[in-house]
């Protein structure tokens, strides 16, 4: 009788994803297991897989005192809740799904776009209080909305979802400038429903020119020491502009921004990461002027399938060459 490996999905894993790895022969448990016992699981159960997404973090301790552990799986794209190279000179494999979450991104990004254009965040929470008694007074404050066709879309950091969200740009009819400090060009392939395409050639641009000519900036940037957006940053900016930020906590001084919301610099901003997560600071959570999201930028159900999926596959792939 042969032992299935077992693999420890701690952040769930979507049902294609389960199946792909019981077809290949693993045995997958989904039991989720607190953070300080994670180690203590896997050597009891002799996991040889562990998946997480951003909630389980795998530091030293776990890679030191679990030999049973052969790979490290990240679904999504940010690995900063793992001690990767740590894990890699131990001889760990560590894995995630770059490609896989980059088109429910972008969409997240203009579902905040279109929210902060048209007030979405504020009309929501004061249609349900004040929407029988002072009906045309909300529909005077709420009447000066802007479109954003026409307008010029500033992306910092223009990998796989930044070039997703200058697609999505694109089909709206805005203009787009990026600012990258490992690209220098891309190509951006926009489809359309009948096998028809375009490719739209893009040269990124210093951050100072994203700042000066955008009128509405997202963010695409890894997790990484000090503000990529900060007093100084703001200042650099259109004045009105619409900020938003569906990477990572901690790249936009929450206190700069505030400031900047409150002298209207900013015009809004949408934020799906918090500096303080999982417990954003209250005057952000209260702020009028801000969209909010729980970090759900990958959360679609086609996301969870591709990188369930995908993660199998990786897996799959990397013990079978194991054991040639």
């Amino acid at each position: 009788m042969t032992i299935k490996m077992k693999v420890l999905a701690n952040d769930g894993i979507s049902k294609s994803g389960i199946k792909a790895l019981e077809k290949g022969g693993f045995e997958v448990i989904t039991t989720k297991v607190a953070q300080e016992q994670v180690a203590n699981y896997i050597n009891e159960h002799k996991v040889s897989v562990i998946l997480v997404r951003s909630a389980t973090k795998v530091r030293k301790d776990i890679i030191d005192n679990c030999p049973s552990l052969k790979i490290i799986g990240r679904g999504g794209v940010g690995m900063d809740n793992i001690d990767v190279d740590y894990a890699r000179e131990k001889g760990l494999h560590v894995i995630n799904t770059p490609a896989s979450s980059s088109e429910s991104v972008a969409e997240l990004v203009f579902a905040h776009l279109f929210t902060g254009v048209r007030f979405l965040q504020d009309s929501n929470r004061n249609m349900p209080l004040e929407g029988d008694t002072n009906f045309d007074g909300l529909k005077k404050a709420y009447a000066n909305g802007i479109e954003l066709r026409g307008k010029t879309l500033g992306i910092i950091g223009f990998g796989r979802i930044g070039q997703s969200v200058a697609k999505m740009a694109l089909g709206l009819g805005m203009k787009v400038i990026a600012a990258d400090k490992f690209v220098d060009n891309a190509e951006v392939k926009v489809d359309f429903y009948n096998g028809q395409f375009i490719n739209v050639e893009f040269i990124t641009e210093p951050m100072e020119d994203v700042f000066k000519h955008a009128d509405f900036i997202t963010l695409h940037v890894p997790a990484q020491e000090g503000y990529v957006i900060g007093k100084d940053e703001f200042l650099q900016m259109k004045d009105g502009v619409g900020i938003v930020n569906c990477a990572r906590g901690g790249v936009i001084d929450e206190v700069a921004l505030i400031e900047a919301l409150d002298s209207e610099k900013v015009l809004f901003a949408g934020l799906d990461v918090f500096e303080n997560e999982p417990t954003p600071e209250i005057q952000i959570l209260m702020h009028p002027k801000i969209s909010l999201t729980p970090h759900i930028g990958a959360a679609t159900l086609e996301a969870q399938d591709r990188i369930g999926t995908e993660l199998a596959e990786q897996v799959i792939s990397l013990l079978k060459a194991e054991k040639v």
